[in-house]
């Protein structure tokens, strides 16, 4: 018998090295401006008097910094470590390995100039302009290529459960996109959504809900495949259970998306679909979860002790509490009381700090002695660390539990006479402020915690001699296996092109099902007739409003509830959204919903509220926005949005982009002329006359029609 030959091949853990580095850098800064945002909640003065760091603003660039940097990196760092020693081959190529790391560090430091500057297409978790949406594609068809190009060099014959879910993840995340992020440009940092209204929720949520599944689920997933076998020293418990684990995660996972829309001008057959779905994804999701814990079986004993199988274990655990809270919310009867409020703030948090911070701490305190060759510089640092991240936990998530349910009965009660017992919606902010506060402090408890860590593991380096790369043996793959009574599955693991189709095939399916009928029925969007396209002024007031980010605090959505009625007006139609690109309806509500303020207030009322809140609000939590009396709008842009809504069929007059300036004007006198009335004097030129003309237009459609059918 011939003896087995073997090849000699070396794993690089520089790239690794880079991208772990990147991971604690980027995650320091982006808790950093977490805390800053936090703390603006109740100081508003905390936004340092400028409109580049107000709420509006670094509310995206803390989401895109913990999302895309912080936790982006740590699956490039786990991947590029975990999944050569799995397919016993280098990978493919390290040219695309480095493009891949110093082009997602670019994409990263855009979005830290594109945000603060209020270039953002408002699409949460997609704020990001077109530019950087091309770059983002072509960097992560390049790592894609590159782990595609490393299955196909592989030694080992099988593919193991967590490339499934790096594959998957991959696919997934290219499609959900290139998808949503589909628009005209109108200059280089500015565009219009190929959606509109209805159409551009349902895309957005469908990728919303999908980018927190495939990017924030479904590769950690594979990372705890990997890292926690090997820190317990255990094999993985069920090969089987992760078989259906794997399969009907990533089928069910693409439906969920419209449970974020419940009650919503969505159509009720959609809603029903993401209801069914999000419910049937707690048996695969806690399928997951069991299989993770059960792996520690004979091995709890090193729990007491090992700071990083603490980190897995409450990872493991938040990851199970968030996917059976999932579910939960998104019932219809328990979304009516937890939708807009920071229930979902508090949900979010329990999956991005608890899962997605607590296995990075792990993987980052298990990678770091190896990759230098020592041991962890302070056991006790690194428990210190876990009970502060534990502790910050819990201040962020207990407050954010009884904000949620204290505002939300707030805003539903009515008192003896039939009316609401909470009418100004100030009233039931104000009373959660404590609860904002401790919130902040549990977010500082986690970012100091993380201080600890980088200063762990910069200790943890210097002690030890970094091995750039790390030699091992394997005998070449075989290319004629006999195969015969070999289980279905594993002969699909040998067939990593076969096996990626079958993947994407399952992530399809409920994405098509799903967003065709919206998009190509046209009675799911049913029109009114007196719904007409945004004046000249009205689109740069629009457009304005997207750019400070008010989005993030004041909804457009109201929902068919007594309550809300009550206190704001007629429910939302889906026929008033046609022509909003994109969509504005919201996910939380800091301040009031805006869908029918228009015609509320006068114009005076506007300015003075943008200039100083607390003169119309007081107590208001609201910062000021004294800048935009002085700034002016050039309107050069102007023709070039007019003609690019034409595009889309907005029915704009032929050549109207060559007479559009001449109604702005127009209107912006006019409401130059009301302030001017009540001793008010502003050019008509500046930003606050026309975000004034946008305030004043909102749901005003609706009234029309009211006015003209009695």
């Amino acid at each position: 018998m011939s003896e087995t030959t073997l090849e000699r091949f070396y794993y690089d853990n520089k790239i690794v090295k880079f991208f772990g580095a990147a991971t604690v850098i980027w995650g320091l800064a982006g808790m950093l401006i977490g805390v800053l945002a936090a703390l603006q909640l109740f100081l508003p003065e905390a936004n340092l008097g400028n409109p580049y760091t107000t709420y509006g603003r670094i509310r995206p660039l803390h989401t895109n910094a913990v999302i895309f940097a912080f936790v982006g990196n740590a699956i490039f760092a786990g991947i590029y470590y975990s999944m050569p020693r799995l397919l016993k081959a280098p990978m493919w190529n390290k040219t695309l390995s480095w493009f891949h790391f110093w082009g997602w560090q670019a994409i990263i430091v855009s979005a830290v100039i594109t945000l603060p500057l209020g270039l953002t297409t408002s699409k949460e978790y997609a704020e990001l302009e077109w530019p950087i949406d091309i770059a983002i594609a072509l960097v992560w068809v390049a790592f894609g290529a590159n782990m595609i190009g490393t299955l196909i060099k592989r030694r080992e014959r099988h593919m193991y459960v967590a490339i499934w879910f790096y594959m998957a993840s991959f696919v997934t995340i290219a499609v959900l996109h290139i998808f949503n992020s589909l628009a005209l440009p109108v200059s280089l940092f500015k565009s219009y959504s190929a959606y509109a209204g209805v159409q551009d929720a349902l895309v957005q949520w469908w990728y919303g809900h999908n980018a927190v599944a495939f990017f924030l689920t479904t590769p950690f997933l594979g990372l705890m495949y990997y890292f926690l076998p090997k820190a317990a020293n255990r094999p993985v418990y069920s090969y089987k259970l992760s078989i259906v684990h794997f399969w009907s995660l990533i089928f069910i996972y693409i439906w969920a998306g419209p449970h974020h829309l419940l009650y919503t001008a969505l159509p009720e057959w959609a809603q029903v679909l993401g209801v069914a779905f999000s419910v049937m994804l707690i048996a695969p999701s806690w399928g997951g979860m069991v299989n993770g814990l059960l792996t520690l079986r004979g091995a709890w004993d090193k729990v007491r002790v090992d700071p990083v199988l603490k980190f897995m274990v409450v990872a493991v655990t938040a990851y199970g509490m968030a996917t059976f809270e999932g579910p939960l919310l998104s019932l219809k009867n328990v979304n009516a009381i937890a939708h807009y409020t920071d229930w979902i703030v508090a949900h979010v948090h329990i999956g991005a700090l608890g899962w997605n911070g607590f296995l990075t701490f792990s993987m980052l305190y298990w990678l770091w002695p190896r990759m230098w060759k020592t041991t962890l510089f302070s056991t006790k640092l690194a428990n210190t660390h876990f009970w502060m991240g534990t502790m910050g936990i819990l201040f962020y998530a207990l407050p954010m539990y009884v904000a949620a349910l204290t505002q939300s009965l707030m805003w539903m009660e009515f008192g003896d006479a039939g009316r609401l017992a909470y009418p100004n919606f100030l009233e039931t902010v104000i009373q959660i402020v404590p609860m904002y506060m401790l919130r902040a402090f549990g977010g500082f408890l986690y970012l100091a915690g993380a201080v600890l860590m980088v200063y762990n593991l910069i200790k943890t380096a210097t002690q030890g001699s970094f091995q750039e790369e790390e030699v091992d043996e394997a005998p070449a793959l075989e290319k004629h296996v006999n195969t015969s009574g070999e289980f279905w599955h594993r002969a699909w693991e040998r067939k990593p092109v076969f096996f990626t189709i079958l993947a994407t095939i399952a992530i399809l399916i409920g994405g098509v099902v799903e967003i065709i009928p919206v998009i190509l029925i046209k009675s799911n969007v049913p029109t009114i007739t007196s719904v007409e396209p945004y004046t000249p002024l009205e689109l740069q007031g629009r457009d304005l409003y997207i750019s400070h980010g008010c989005v993030g605090c004041h909804s457009q959505m109201i929902r068919p509830f007594r309550a809300e009625t009550e206190r704001y007006g007629e429910y939302s139609k889906a026929g008033e959204f046609v022509y909003d690109r994109p969509f504005l309806w919201g996910s939380k509500r800091t301040g009031p919903d805006l869908h029918r303020v228009g015609g509320k207030y006068p114009d005076s009322w506007h300015y003075h509220h943008m200039v100083d809140p607390r003169s119309m609000s007081p107590g208001s939590l609201m910062p000021p926005y004294p800048w935009m009396v002085e700034n002016t709008m050039s309107h050069s842009d102007l023709p070039a949005k007019i003609r690019t809504m034409q595009k889309f069929g907005v029915p704009y007059p032929e050549g109207y982009d060559e007479v559009a300036l001449n109604d702005l004007m127009i209107q912006a006198n006019a409401i130059v002329a009301n302030l001017k009335e009540t001793g008010v004097d502003v050019a008509p030129d500046t930003e606050i006359v026309a975000l004034i003309a946008y305030l004043q237009r909102l749901g005003t459609d609706i009234k029309k029609t009211a006015a003209t059918n009695p």
